[in-house]
């Protein structure tokens, strides 16, 4: 009888010969690799073949899932081609500043309100599903480092940022559903969890980012690096920033994130950012697919039913009421083509960022029913973003790219 462990890598190397191959094909549609991947998850699933079989609060799950968004948090700093300028940043400011913090707080009143959550777990909710995904995203980002386009700037960015700085809002949530008495933690969260830990993953990106630079350039005066292997200064940067910001209690993702805008600025020799950019999306694509995989493999549908109603509440709200009017108020009076607003607030994507703050919840005190209701709805809303922006994205951004970007001229 053939090993199961075959068996998946069968399957994960036709999908991959597949996707590959009819990429010109697929790319036309409108339909996301992603969803292509959930699907087949599935399929490898209880549903399926039964091929995969994972519990959504394994630590494997949130461990691939920190590393697959470490990777996609530098490769979203090496795009970013403005000047470190608030005017250059405005669309940024006003999605982090103001839509990350409306998404977070209306989520939590519909969890608590409507879902029957303590206010602890209803904003932990709210920190769960505020990141949109960099990971999943790819089709109305950046497509380069020279590309100067507004609304692909902003959204990447915000990808980049709010993945990070929902971080603070995750912990007040598992201290709430610790301590219900908000004044025994709450001076030492502001202080601890977002003050320092924001200012550290700042400081560490910049640090780690200009030593790795500096380093590099001493040693090639001497003996050049081996041109197939100088990708890997890449990969070693994110290890190294992400790490060491996480020793000295720094948000990790934010030093990860900012030493990728560090990296694409250090290099005075522009290909290499640019190769590094090519390497990091490489292994964020071959990361992306294993862990939609997975996600499409744990889908359970008792507990998806038996909390659907929850489910379709906060993802229907989330998506078509509050990042579509969040994101408007937040860009009022801003550059942006009012088309272009509208569409800022359609492509909120939820995805593998939900999913390493949901397990990193379980490993940290959530547990029990309402450890359950959080994670199917969740892992819902997920789903339904993966489906609903997998098949508007390639034609609104088609459009977008006919109709609107012609009349908007760049900022730089």
């Amino acid at each position: 009888m053939v090993d199961d462990y075959i068996l998946n890598l069968l399957v994960i190397g036709i999908l991959l010969l597949t996707v590959t191959l009819g990429s010109g094909w697929i790319s036309g549609l409108p339909v996301s690799y992603a969803l292509i991947y959930l699907i087949v998850g599935i399929g490898l699933g209880p549903y399926g073949v039964k091929l995969i079989d994972l519990r959504p609060e394994a630590l494997f799950l949130q461990r691939l899932t920190e590393f697959v968004v470490i990777v996609s948090l530098f490769s979203c700093g090496l795009k970013m081609n403005r000047p470190l300028q608030f005017w250059a940043w405005n669309s940024t400011a006003r999605l982090i500043g103001f839509l990350m913090p409306i998404s977070i707080f209306a989520v939590a009143a519909v969890g608590h309100w409507l879902v029957k959550l303590d206010w602890g777990a209803a904003i932990l909710l709210g920190a769960i599903l505020a990141p949109t995904d960099p990971v999943l995203a790819s089709e109305v980002q950046l497509a380069n480092i020279d590309d100067r386009d507004e609304l692909r700037f902003g959204l990447t960015s915000e990808g980049g940022l709010n993945d990070a700085l929902a971080f603070p809002f995750v912990y007040f949530g598992i201290y709430a559903l610790k301590d219900n008495n908000w004044p025994n933690w709450f001076s030492q969260w502001v202080a601890v969890d977002l003050i320092w830990a924001t200012a550290t993953g700042i400081v560490m990106g910049i640090v780690v980012a200009k030593a790795v630079t500096w380093i590099d350039r001493q040693l090639q005066r001497y003996r050049p690096a081996d041109q197939l292997m100088e990708d890997f200064i890449a990969l070693s940067t994110i290890l190294l920033t992400y790490s060491l910001t996480e020793v000295v209690n720094g948000y990790g993702f934010l030093a990860v994130f900012v030493a990728g805008i560090v990296m694409q600025r250090s290099y005075h020799n522009p290909e290499k950012p640019l190769s590094q950019l090519h390497f990091t999306e490489r292994i964020e694509k071959l990361m992306e697919i294993a862990t939609i995989l997975l996600l499409g493999s744990l889908l359970r549908l008792e507990p998806m039913l038996a909390y659907g109603g929850y489910s379709l509440l906060v993802a229907g709200l989330l998506i078509f009421l509050i990042r579509p009017v969040g994101a408007w108020i937040s860009t009022i009076g801003s550059p942006l083509h009012p088309a272009s607003r509208w569409l800022c607030g359609w492509f909120g994507i939820r995805g593998v960022g939900s999913i390493y703050y949901l397990t990193y919840a379980f490993g940290n005190g959530l547990e029990g029913e309402i450890a359950e209701r959080i994670a199917w709805i969740t892992f819902t809303t997920i789903v339904i973003s993966v489906i609903l922006h997998g098949i508007t994205s390639t034609p609104l951004m088609n459009w977008y790219e006919r109709r609107i970007k012609p009349k908007v001229p760049d900022l730089i």
